[in-house]
């Protein structure tokens, strides 16, 4: 007869209850692990970047003699047509005549310099000059003008006498001027001008249109001869009342700067005008010789700077908020890095603009935070860099998530 072994009940609850919290144990574990498991980056990607473009028009340039125009501060805006050979300049001459003057003898905006007494040695080149067939402006002996008058006269009414008398006043002799002329122009690089004498009417007087250019952007630069080359007319005293050779002078936005006519040169202008072009103040300056007369010389100078003005505009390199590369995140598909700013150039003719992004590492990060940059390249301009930010925030995922998804964000 068998026996029948009774075993206390909590002997046979213990395996359950062991198990019951090893499952509990277990799946603790799972949520914390689940809950603390560290994140790795959001995965990053840089957008395609569409660059700008723009339909310019071609420059208009004559089809004659040598022509050169250029936008100061604009690189590689210079640009050329016809001769690029030194040619006779005329009274072109008389600009480097008051910057070598102006350089002994300086002036300021608010200044007439000192009293310059004509002598009979100056007033002998009024009979010198006329026989020449060139301009001239009463100069009796002992007449006494400021050293700005005596710069009217040469440069507005282009008297050939007052640039020689400002040549021996300043100099003492031709020789002595000329010797002045050279340094200048060699410190200066004006390296294809050459002048032989002061006013222009002789032909070895020459140039070339780019070395006129610059030249050009040295007479602007210095605030007397800009001033006095704006001037439309004055009065000066025994002389009488004189106007501006320069017919161009405030139209097209033309500030000066100085005719030249002569047999072997034909119609010649060096000229500047300004513009308001994408909130700020830019400049042009040119030089074009060769010309029949200076009607039609002043009417192909115009028709030039019209195409000159058309080929400056402003160039969108980003809006503010424009994507520029993206974030992922197992639980947010997508935040976007954008252009932190707005930012725009302006260029001058055709511009290539190209741009690179980098993208720093994130894990989290709140709407606004900066997250990379991009830099732009333009032609002819100096880079420009713009900070990219969070268009939203990537936020850590909540505990339901976490527990459904585990461990994918690791």
């Amino acid at each position: 007869m068998s026996r029948v072994v009774h075993r206390p009940r909590s002997a046979v609850r213990r395996p359950v209850l062991i198990t019951v919290v090893a499952v509990v144990l277990v799946a603790v574990a799972y949520l914390v692990a689940a809950a603390v498991v560290p994140f790795a980056p959001a995965t990053g990607s840089r957008a395609t970047y569409a660059a700008p473009t723009a339909t310019l028009p071609a420059l208009s340039f004559p089809g004659y003699g040598a022509t050169a125009v250029e936008a100061p501060g604009f690189a590689g805006s210079l640009q050329t047509s016809g001769d690029t050979g030194q040619r006779s300049i005329a009274s072109i001459s008389k600009v480097v005549t008051a910057l070598v003057v102006l350089q002994a003898h300086p002036l300021t905006t608010s200044d007439d310099g000192p009293t310059i007494t004509f002598t009979a040695a100056q007033h002998a080149l009024y009979d010198q000059y006329l026989a020449l067939d060139g301009e001239v402006a009463a100069m009796p002996v002992g007449l006494r003008l400021s050293e700005r008058q005596a710069f009217e006269v040469m440069l507005m009414k282009s008297a050939n006498n007052y640039a020689g008398a400002l040549a021996l006043w300043s100099f003492g002799s031709m020789d002595a001027y000329r010797t002045a002329v050279h340094a200048w122009l060699s410190a200066h690089d004006l390296d294809h001008t050459t002048i032989e004498e002061p006013t222009g009417l002789d032909p070895h007087n020459t140039a070339t249109a780019s070395d006129l250019v610059h030249l050009g952007e040295l007479a602007i630069a210095n605030p007397v001869v800009k001033q006095i080359v704006g001037t439309q007319r004055t009065t000066i005293p025994t002389v009488g009342p004189i106007e501006n050779s320069n017919k161009l002078l405030g139209m097209d936005g033309v500030e000066g700067i100085k005719t030249g006519t002569l047999d072997q040169a034909g119609a010649c202008l060096l000229f500047a005008a300004t513009y308001q072009r994408g909130g700020r103040t830019v400049t042009v300056v040119g030089a074009m010789l060769g010309g029949r007369d200076h009607d039609s010389l002043d009417v192909d100078v115009r028709r030039l700077l019209d195409s000159v003005a058309d080929n400056f505009h402003v160039v969108t390199l980003t809006n503010r908020g424009q994507t520029f590369g993206h974030y992922a995140t197992p639980w947010r598909p997508r935040t976007d890095a954008v252009a932190a700013s707005a930012r725009s150039v302006l260029v001058w003719g055709r511009t290539t603009v190209t741009a690179r992004t980098r993208l720093e590492q994130v894990t989290f990060g709140r709407r606004g935070e900066r997250v990379g940059t991009v830099r732009f390249t333009i032609d002819h301009h100096a880079p420009v860099t713009v900070p990219l930010e969070l268009d939203a925030s990537i936020t850590e995922p909540d505990l339901w998530w976490r527990w459904t998804n585990p461990f994918q964000g690791a």
